[in-house]
């Protein structure tokens, strides 16, 4: 059974999955890719990096693989092309062979599982010691912004908190690197990008994205079993918002990323 997933599949989610492009979600992966290369995108959620991925290697296959089944299904109904494909699939026992893929990508899947390292050695079974395997994880301890909004220190501590009691660890960046050699990866190449919000587009997107999330997803019914009332949410909801609107309004969110071959059994 896969391990609970903090934010869930609202709206408000998936509004911010399908924001991500091998461009803004991969660029440290890219130089690695050429036509022809197999890849698997674990966790691929609504296949916005994966369709990318599928158009930089083909004619080369290109599978997503997400827990979910309806997530599935609507990746594949939004993206079609030759060699790409879509399954659900268990990130901790994939249906595939040693060494089947020569690159297997993760991006945002660590931080939300309780056994990262025993999936990290998955994906390095399934790269084999010739295959790479690259993952990049946001570090939520790390994020920073501007104007100091006291709405969003609360929504920060509340989130490690409620991230926590569900499953995974948010400060995950940092974390990354060990992991892969806990492993038994090889070859690890630790490097570090960012996301930065603060036109006014970004703001409104990230800022309402976040202010939605934070009252009807499931992230939000987390955060009430860990405490929080409608009163604090509605606070950090308008929190957001507040951020949005702010012409100064900036945020930077670090992220930890490797690359590192796999691993026979």
């Amino acid at each position: 059974m896969p391990d609970a997933y903090t934010h869930g599949h609202h709206e408000s989610v998936l509004r911010s999955h399908r924001w991500r492009t091998a461009e803004n979600s991969a660029a440290y992966l890219l130089p690695h890719l050429r036509p022809g290369v197999s890849v698997l995108d674990v966790g691929s959620g609504p296949g916005s990096i994966t369709a990318d991925l599928a158009t930089l290697v083909a004619p080369g296959r290109v599978v997503g693989t997400d827990a979910s089944a309806d997530v599935v299904a609507q990746a594949a109904a939004d993206h079609a092309a030759p060699g790409l494909s879509f399954e659900v699939g268990d990130a901790y026992a994939l249906a595939y062979e040693d060494g089947e893929f020569d690159v297997v990508h993760a991006h945002q899947v660590l931080q939300h599982v309780d056994r990262p390292v025993d999936m990290l050695r998955e994906l390095g079974r399934v790269a084999g010691a010739d295959g790479l395997v690259a993952a990049r994880d946001v570090d939520y301890e790390g994020v920073i912004w501007y104007p100091l909004i006291p709405a969003l220190d609360e929504w920060l501590a509340l989130y490690l908190t409620t991230h926590r009691s569900v499953a995974g660890e948010p400060a995950a960046g940092r974390r990354l690197k060990t992991w892969a050699r806990e492993a038994g990866l090889t070859d690890i190449r630790a490097t570090a990008s960012l996301w930065l919000f603060e036109d006014e587009a970004d703001r409104a997107w990230w800022g309402g994205m976040w202010a939605d999330r934070v009252l009807q997803s499931a992230f939000a019914d987390s955060a009430r079993a860990t405490g929080a009332d409608d009163a604090q949410l509605q606070r950090i909801s308008d929190g957001w918002r507040e951020w949005a609107a702010a012409e100064d309004g900036w945020l930077l969110m670090p992220h930890g990323e490797i690359l590192a071959h796999g691993r026979r059994r």
